[in-house]
């Protein structure tokens, strides 16, 4: 019987197999890096177009802001604007107040007294004066209790004049009874005014 050597055969089979398995191994490798690579520019792609957006829109929230920043700066400029002109219009209603406040003022005066000094802060009357006797300081309060613009008549401090005993330094207080709207009493709150007479 013939003997036949299949070894080279063999070895060949065995080279072509590691062949084509070291092949399939940098097929496979080959394939694993590209998809890597497309995955990795994709997703590349993708942050740098999200990150586009996330730019425009801080963009855009920052101009939303300046602009509520403009529109609360307008409101509130607004309402200073409103205040005044509430301000104004009190003061224009009120403004003929004064006038009746001093013709009042002069017919409630009795006779023998005068006064030396006039302050309104508010609606609140401060009024110093000279008088020939105390009575006539107190018909003096009396005709400020009857007044139609005058009311509430304080008295703080009676000094007599002289040893004598013939007049008295007077300080008295007294509140201006308001013919204006409601609203306006707050307005004219804060006016301060000082008048000197003879």
């Amino acid at each position: 019987m013939p003997r036949i050597n299949l070894l080279p055969w063999r070895e060949a089979e065995r080279k072509r197999k590691r062949q084509e398995f070291v092949l399939s191994l940098f097929a496979a490798g080959a394939s694993a890096a590209l998809v890597t690579l497309l995955g990795y520019w994709q997703m590349t792609s993708a942050i740098s177009h999200q990150q586009d957006r996330n730019d425009l829109l801080t963009r855009e929230i920052a101009g939303l802001d300046k602009k509520i920043e403009e529109i609360n700066g307008l409101d509130a400029q607004k309402q200073r604007l409103l205040a005044r002109m509430e301000i104004i219009e009190t003061l224009q209603r009120s403004r003929p107040e004064i006038v009746h406040v001093f013709d009042e003022v002069v017919r409630v005066l009795p006779e023998g007294v005068y006064l030396t000094y006039l302050r309104q802060t508010g609606s609140r009357f401060e009024l110093r004066g000279v008088a020939q006797s105390s009575t006539r300081v107190s018909s003096f309060m009396r005709n400020i209790e009857g007044s139609e613009w005058l009311a509430e008549p304080t008295l703080q401090v009676v000094e007599t004049k002289s040893s004598a005993g013939t007049g008295a330094e007077f300080t008295m207080f007294a509140s201006q009874r308001s013919h204006a709207a409601p609203e306006d009493a707050d307005a004219t709150g804060g006016a301060d005014k000082k008048v000197a007479a003879k």
